[in-house]
């Protein structure tokens, strides 16, 4: 269960854990390193304040190509946890993923393994996330136990992403997918081109999530509803032609491109990261990206239930997609 993601939040940023944290409870947090970054920390509190102890401190440091992780108790820092490898880059995005476990902090970046660090503090005193130092935020999500998309991280046979190699994580209760109910599992499967089913077809309120990064010299790419006889929705960004064109198949035929945007324009730039929200309305999809609406493409398929494949393909890479 989530709120649902917090896109483009400044920085510093604080927000309370709305379930308090628990094993199984997922942060995911996007974003790029400023150009002139020296260090940015992710901070798991016990309180709002500056004086609160802190029972996990993610503290990567440029000037020394170091990761800090530590504990602070009564406003006296514990011993440092140090990491001699720097997975951040200035000027470039990630993606930082921290489960909580019943003895320990999971951290991955960019989907590979980074760190585990166990617990000084008790999980059940943890309530409030901190992000400060040297970033801009694209979005940050806080997930609860249950959340479907967790079992990609217990498939050591994901494929591998350009950039990106494929690592497993650690074993543990917290990677166990049957401890999560809901819709059927998938394992996803991140290289491109890149397809799933969606369970139940589309209805009113269903919305998928993408989380991505545009290709350092991209020329387009597409994300497609299909169903059995088309595609109810072609979503696709064209960078050599400054637009984003939308459109349907139907009967082997395609229909009449949209390519009017709304004041925010092409709202996708080479190498940047950014969260797509597809939103199912009684008339249309809803495109928001990375926090901001662009488009409505009314439905031209009216059984939307028969839509159960999601495509992407083309110049980006995939870090997350929740359906």
């Amino acid at each position: 269960m989530s709120h649902g993601p917090i896109y483009n939040p400044p920085v510093p940023f604080t927000t309370p854990f709305p379930y308090g944290l628990n094993d199984g409870t997922l942060v995911v947090i996007s974003g790029n390193v400023t150009h002139s970054g020296d260090r940015f920390a992710v901070n798991l509190q016990c309180g709002h304040g500056g004086k609160d102890d802190i029972a996990f401190h993610f503290n990567p440091r440029f000037e020394g190509g170091i990761v800090v992780c530590n504990t602070m108790e009564h406003q006296n820092w514990g011993s440092e946890e140090n990491k001699r490898e720097m997975p951040f880059h200035r000027g470039q995005p990630f993606e930082i993923r921290i489960l909580v476990s019943h003895h320990s902090y999971m951290v991955s970046v960019n989907r590979n393994h980074f760190v585990e660090y166990k617990h000084r503090i008790p999980i059940h005193r943890v309530n409030t996330l901190n992000i400060n130092g040297s970033v801009a935020l694209t979005s940050v999500d806080i997930q609860a136990q249950g959340a479907g998309f967790l079992s990609q991280m217990n498939n050591p046979a994901f494929a591998p992403q350009p950039g990106f190699a494929p690592q497993q994580f650690p074993g543990g209760p917290a990677f166990n997918p049957g401890q999560f109910p809901g819709a059927p599992m998938q394992f996803a499967n991140f290289a491109i081109p890149y397809t799933t089913n969606i369970f139940g077809g589309f209805f009113p309120s269903k919305t998928i999530v993408i989380n991505g990064t545009v290709s350092v010299h991209p020329k387009r790419f597409h994300i497609n509803l299909k169903f059995k006889d088309g595609t109810a929705l072609h979503f696709n960004p064209r960078f050599d032609e400054n637009t984003i064109v939308r459109n349907s198949r139907l009967n082997n035929s395609w229909g009449k491109e949209e390519r009017q945007l709304s004041g925010h324009g092409m709202c996708f730039a080479p190498g940047q990261s950014f969260v797509i929200q597809i939103i199912c309305e009684p008339h249309a999809f809803k495109v928001n990206v990375n926090g901001h609406h662009v488009c409505d493409f009314n439905h031209r398929v009216h059984n939307l239930q028969q839509i159960d494949t999601l495509e992407i393909d083309g110049d980006v890479t995939l870090q997350h997609v929740q359906i």
